[in-house]
């Protein structure tokens, strides 16, 4: 169970911006605060509610401002795709949460810190940068000096309790895989109400 800022935060947003707020335990504080709120707040307004959902899906890929609406400003401006469709791929396709959803780690942040140190390899060279953005046809893989390196170690038998999702291949032996398909709604968990997001940014 986490707790300080970030549970605060968690409470507010939900428990799926931290993976690790996700417990029976937090549900029910985060339940009994959330009945607490609304005997002691009015009805939401609907900027409100867009504002809630832009930080909750930003919070829970880890983004700063900035560099979300940058990937929001990349998504209106798609002609080929609903922009909604455009801004999940684009969160999705990012190396450290491909990283996370391989299960490589249990978190997101996680993931960024086992890009920034190296231990990841996109193709045949090794890419530090948690951005990084991932497109189908791509081949990544553990770097060969860190496949026993500490969470990884019995990486193939933790594997098999978590599900892959359809957009990735991946042989846990090996600890290489591949971008087989464009992430979409139907093949990754959305992180919030897109739509209200990019309300909030055009409103």
């Amino acid at each position: 169970m986490i707790t300080g800022p970030r549970y605060k935060i968690a409470k507010r947003l939900g428990a799926t911006v931290f993976e690790k707020a996700q417990t029976q335990k937090f549900a029910i504080s985060a339940e009994h605060s959330a009945k607490n709120k609304r005997r002691s707040r009015g009805r939401q307004s609907e900027y409100g509610k867009q504002m809630l959902e832009k930080q909750k899906v930003r919070i829970t890929y880890g983004l700063p401002e900035r560099q979300f609406r940058n990937y929001v400003n990349k998504a209106l401006a798609t002609h080929n795709m609903k922009p909604t469709e455009r801004l999940h791929e684009l969160l999705e396709l990012r190396l450290d949460n491909v990283v996370w959803r391989l299960g490589l780690v249990s978190t997101r942040r996680g993931a960024r810190q086992m890009v920034a140190h190296g231990h990841v390899m996109v193709g045949a060279k090794k890419i530090r940068v948690p951005s990084h953005m991932m497109a189908v046809g791509d081949t990544l893989s553990v770097r060969e000096g860190s496949k026993g390196h500490g969470v990884l170690v019995g990486f193939a038998e933790k594997f098999a309790e978590r599900p892959l999702p359809s957009w990735l291949a991946w042989n846990p032996t090996k600890m290489e895989g591949s971008i087989v398909a464009k992430p979409t709604a139907a093949s990754s968990d959305v992180a919030g109400d897109l739509v209200s997001v990019l309300s909030f940014y055009t409103r």
